[in-house]
């Protein structure tokens, strides 16, 4: 996989992607935010502000507040590979973040999804 191309594509082209997954299986677009917003430290404006803005993954992460202290108690594999095993940071927070939507999407409760 090509690393520097996925640090490049924008949030806001993934964003709609979570939201659709999320919808077919009964969640909501409120509770996608929920979740991205407890992993990165965005409040719901900032986050908002990211997406209007186009902002590539890679500085999406960079500029987040601050990664949820529990992100590390998210484990599992996406698309093939365990997260708990990704070397590079970058990459395992896109990881977290798609496993949270997969979580979701999976009708998991909301407390369990935020390591509660």
């Amino acid at each position: 996989m090509d690393t520097n191309r996925v640090f490049k594509m924008s949030f806001a082209g993934v964003y709609p992607h979570y939201i659709t997954k999320a919808e077919k299986k009964g969640r909501t677009k409120q509770e996608v935010d929920e979740v991205i917003c407890w992993l990165t430290g965005y409040s719901p404006q900032a986050l908002a502000k990211q997406i209007e803005e186009k902002k590539s993954l890679e500085t999406f992460f960079g500029e987040a507040p601050t990664l949820h202290p529990n992100a590390s108690k998210i484990t599992g594999v996406i698309c093939g590979v365990r997260i708990e095993e990704i070397e590079h940071p970058l990459m395992q927070k896109i990881r977290y973040m798609d496993k949270l939507v997969d979580e979701l999407a999976k009708g998991r409760p909301m407390e369990k999804i935020l390591r509660k």
